[in-house]
């Protein structure tokens, strides 16, 4: 699966984008941390949480580290920034700069 699609995938999940938050709000969380946050939202069970976190590992969007007993995940922005770069960037831009043209014609005027 290609990088592109495989963040996709896992980003159209409201879940995993729970995850995502919860690993931006505290970075290096265990599977237990994310277990507790994911549950107040969704009924879920650690199996259900750790398989979201295979399929955001996965596709790169979070890697993992071991610290003794527990596994901890990190946010990894560069797949998203990516997204943004080559399909959200290319879209705005036009609008921007005609935002930018019209600021500067009325502050000039």
């Amino acid at each position: 699966m290609a990088d592109d699609d495989a963040a996709f995938k896992a980003l159209a999940d409201p879940t995993r984008r729970r995850i995502l938050d919860l690993l931006h709000e505290r970075n290096g969380q265990s599977l237990s941390d994310l277990e507790v946050g994911v549950t107040r939202h969704f009924e879920m069970t650690r199996f259900g949480v750790m398989k979201h976190l295979k399929v955001l590992v996965g596709a790169g969007l979070v890697t993992t580290e071991r610290s003794g007993r527990h596994t901890l995940h990190y946010l990894n922005p560069v797949p998203i920034r990516l997204i943004h770069d080559r399909w959200i960037s290319k879209y705005t831009e036009g609008r921007v700069a005609a935002l930018s043209d019209l600021k500067k014609r009325l502050e000039s005027s």
